[in-house]
């Protein structure tokens, strides 16, 4: 499976959802899946400002994270009625316990996992992400980790990410997720 052309030996029979912190490459490995298993790929931040017609830095200010938070839920929940593709969720979207019962019950869940520095590098200077523009950007990713791992380790799969090529990533999720389906073949359960 190092060969990156090479089909994955799997059929993605159900969605495959992303989660972790901002920065940890949730979209940018999203997209790499999606190519790689010849499905649709969906970004839930993207999906939401669509939805809202807005920013979600706009929303934030208007709503609360509060409010945005009920419009994520229905959008994803939206999301996973799809076919068979691959969702990058928000850094946030998992810890809600509707999303994640959702997520549990009708897709696979990825923890595209990275350490504090790596997420400081990759999120420095980027303003759009409303819960940095507060403070020090450091600390309140420290802070998030903290309150969010937890969630995060309710996933059914986690991949570490590091400062490499994505495509690193994106080898170790599809390995994660044949090893998932190898395990689960022809158990009571499926995948």
């Amino acid at each position: 499976m190092s060969d990156h052309t090479s089909r994955p030996p799997f059929h993605l029979d159900r969605p495959l959802v992303l989660v972790g912190l901002m920065g940890a490459g949730k979209s940018c490995v999203g997209r790499r899946l999606a190519a790689r298993l010849d499905v649709p790929f969906h970004d839930s931040d993207a999906e939401f400002e669509a939805a809202a017609g807005c920013s979600i830095s706009d929303y934030f200010a208007a709503h609360g994270e509060a409010g945005f938070r009920i419009g994520e839920r229905r959008v994803i929940a939206r999301l996973l009625e799809d076919p068979p593709s691959i969702l990058a969720t928000g850094g946030g979207a998992f810890c809600d316990d509707d999303t994640r019962r959702r997520i549990k019950e009708s897709a696979i869940s990825v923890w595209l996992r990275a350490d504090l520095d790596l997420l400081v590098k990759r999120t420095a200077g980027r303003d759009h992400r409303p819960l940095l523009r507060e403070g020090d950007p450091r600390e309140t990713l420290a802070r998030l980790m903290e309150v969010r791992h937890p969630f995060y380790a309710k996933a059914d799969l986690v991949v570490d990410t590091q400062d490499s090529p994505p495509e690193t990533t994106v080898t170790a999720v599809l390995n994660a997720v044949a090893d998932l389906y190898e395990s689960r073949k022809g158990s009571d359960h499926g995948v």
